[in-house]
């Protein structure tokens, strides 16, 4: 008689896509429903979403080597915890970067170019009574900020390059210089003073939450461009909106929030700025990207072989 299948805990639900793909090859059992038994048996924890994987939690199953999570973020996974117990983790590894790197090129051209303000003016029959929308700016020849040149603001950038763009970056340590054509910057306000369009693209971690600040946000300027495709902890979430009422910037483009899914009321009427659910990452084919990490991420552990995408602690 073969031997059951694999136990893996799942934090929540799975996407049911992914459950009809591992059920076969794993027993799939919700935390949340598991009895002590077999809380004590489990030795990997899937982490569908940002579901949060506390310490708490952690404690509570004492078999445990692996948390599996299915985002590039963990910032909803305690990691300290996760190092204590010299647990592995896993993250989505580079599933969801070319979609985001392509959301954040369409927020900045949708931002500089107001695609949507453009499209509201015609929809409500302005063209037709006021005449032609305003004229808006070119995005060739912008120069460009990233906060963060990992693969997805790599991405980012030999897009932008390739639109005409000049980039620059800022991130903990400077790339080498012979993989790196940009221009390096020391902090995100140094940066922010030489860009016309400031995209964020890095990890929330508490070395990063809030590093756009007011003091970022005016060194952009009135014309400066703030795009958002990381996490909404990036940015001081309320003075972003002072400085965007104020004019201190000239526009922004958010895929991403503080306190999702809740969105400032203010953001709303605001016609400089473009907003999206947190769908930067979510394509199906990004979708069938994930489900080939996590599987593979799953194989390799029971099997004991090096994981696909190991998250350095």
């Amino acid at each position: 008689m073969p031997p059951p299948p694999p136990l893996v805990l799942l934090a929540k639900p799975l996407f049911p896509n992914f459950a009809a793909a591992l059920e076969g090859r794993y027993r799939l059992v919700l935390a949340g429903d598991a009895d002590a038994a077999t809380a004590a048996e489990a030795r990997v924890l899937l982490v569908p979403g940002l579901v949060a994987v506390t310490a708490e939690l952690v404690d509570r199953l004492p078999a445990l080597e692996l948390v599996a999570a299915t985002s590039v973020g963990l910032d909803h996974v305690d990691l300290r915890a996760c190092r204590r117990r010299g647990l592995a983790v896993t993250n989505a590894g580079a599933a969801f970067s070319v979609d985001s790197a392509d959301y954040a090129v369409g927020l900045v051209v949708a931002v500089l170019r107001r695609v949507a303000a453009a499209e509201a003016h015609l929809r409500r029959g302005g063209w037709a009574t006021d005449g032609e929308y305003p004229l808006t700016t070119k995005v060739s020849g912008k120069r460009v900020g990233i906060v963060g040149l990992g693969s997805i603001g790599s991405l980012v950038a030999r897009r932008l390059a390739a639109m005409g763009c000049r980039v620059a970056y800022h991130s903990r340590a400077p790339k080498p210089s012979c993989s790196c054509p940009y221009a390096f910057f020391p902090t995100a306000r140094a940066l922010a003073l030489a860009s016309d369009v400031l995209v964020l693209s890095c990890a929330l971690t508490e070395e990063t939450r809030r590093v756009v600040g007011r003091e970022v946000l005016e060194a952009l300027g009135q014309g400066g461009v703030l795009v958002n495709v990381g996490r909404g902890g990036l940015v001081d979430e309320p003075e972003l909106v002072r400085c965007l009422r104020e004019g201190v910037i000239g526009g922004a483009g958010l895929d991403v929030f503080e306190d999702e899914p809740d969105v400032p009321a203010e953001l709303l009427a605001m016609d400089n700025v473009v907003l999206s659910p947190h769908r930067a990452v979510l394509t199906p084919e990004s979708m069938r990207g994930l489900l080939d990490v996590v599987a593979g991420n799953l194989d390799a552990f029971f099997a004991g072989r090096p994981l696909l995408s190991p998250v350095s602690l």
